[in-house]
């Protein structure tokens, strides 16, 4: 008649203790302690978003579409911080730019150009030069 569940063990959830996580601050806390310990509570940092700086950067291969016509292109007033060495060159050009990475260089100077960058800049592609 019961089936092993008595008068009115069968109704709703009553049996188990609860439907869901119910009861975890009372009966179930020692089943929350054991197998759920990071359940309750606030966990990690979120960094402020004007904390969080990203790089502004600009391929070689986009600049004669962005400049056209340009020989010589600021990129610190055009909003770009990195200048990067994918794409191809087709003339010469001097650019003033914060930081660049070496292939960006190369390719640059191979076709006759020049890059400005600050003194921190060219130090540290030195030093990489000399260890390789």
């Amino acid at each position: 008649m019961t089936h092993g569940k008595g008068k009115k063990g069968g109704r709703g959830a009553g049996l188990r203790g609860g439907r869901g996580n119910a009861g975890l601050h009372k009966h179930k806390y020692l089943h929350m302690l054991k197998y759920m310990p990071d359940h309750f509570g606030v966990h990690g940092f979120k960094r402020p978003q004007n904390v969080i700086k990203r790089n502004k950067t600009i391929n070689i291969g986009e600049l004669e579409e962005k400049f056209p016509g340009k020989n010589s292109i600021d990129l610190e007033k055009e909003g770009f911080d990195k200048l990067l060495g994918s794409g191809i060159v087709n003339i010469k050009l001097k650019i003033k730019v914060n930081s660049a990475s070496e292939k960006a260089i190369e390719k640059i100077k191979e076709k006759g150009g020049e890059i400005i960058l600050p003194e921190s800049q060219k130090e540290e592609t030195k030093e990489v030069k000399q260890e390789k």
